[in-house]
């Protein structure tokens, strides 16, 4: 099956170089590039993407609010594309927001170009872009910057959520791999695994970087705590 993805920059050279780049992949056809947000959300509604490559800043409409309107669309719009933020940030505000509007991801536009291909591929197929290590990342960042937990619907929603399954989120929470969770709880990669895919549903959440997000908003997890 075939990837298909925009690419939404201002800067034309980085337009190009990504396109010929993922172009060369037998499994990605790039449908088209925008230089701006706004053009970006047009582009995405008459293409159909299953992947936007976004970059976070840029004139017109920046990134984050082109995500906001592909990932929370109008009535009657219901193509929903993957997001892949773009970024030279390691991790900054505004991804972190991009992520809880529900963007797949990020990306360091100075990756090497298998990182980028390799990331198209992960988003498409419906993964989170969040290596533990860059989840740790957030969560210092959301420590340092984040107000205090969200007492109210969140936290009741955790109420659906059986124990081994909030074990669970609160690992993920914790920046953990699937491995790690597995050999901290004595379970099965496997059945990791299909915790995490519960505790998604349940919580109608769209990907492990949103669970994280959420188990501090609710309080599940304080930063810093253990």
């Amino acid at each position: 099956m075939t990837i298909r993805v925009i690419i939404v920059d201002d800067q034309a050279m980085v337009r190009a170089g990504f396109a010929a780049l993922l172009a060369a992949q037998s499994d990605i056809d790039v449908v088209g590039d925008a230089p701006d947000g706004a053009q970006g959300v047009e582009l995405s509604r008459g293409t159909h993407p299953d992947v936007v490559l976004m970059d976070v800043r840029m004139p017109e409409m920046d990134g984050l609010e082109a995500a906001r309107r592909l990932l929370d669309p109008p009535p009657g719009v219901v193509h929903r594309p993957k997001v892949l933020m773009l970024t030279t940030f390691d991790v900054d505000d505004y991804v972190y927001e991009a992520l809880r509007a529900g963007a797949s991801g990020f990306l360091l536009k100075d990756a090497p170009p298998a990182d980028l291909i390799s990331a198209v591929r992960v988003v498409a197929a419906g993964e989170a872009l969040l290596a533990p290590s860059v989840t740790r990342r957030l969560i210092a960042d959301f420590a340092r910057q984040r107000p205090a937990p969200r007492k109210d619907r969140t936290s009741l929603r955790l109420k659906g959520l059986t124990p081994r399954e909030t074990e669970v989120l609160e690992l993920i929470a914790r920046g953990l791999s699937n491995q790690e969770i597995a050999e901290t709880l004595v379970l099965a990669e496997q059945t990791v695994k299909t915790h995490i895919g519960r505790v998604l549903a349940k919580l109608d959440l769209r990907d492990r970087a949103q669970a994280v997000i959420f188990a501090y908003e609710s309080g599940l997890v304080a930063p810093g705590g253990r």
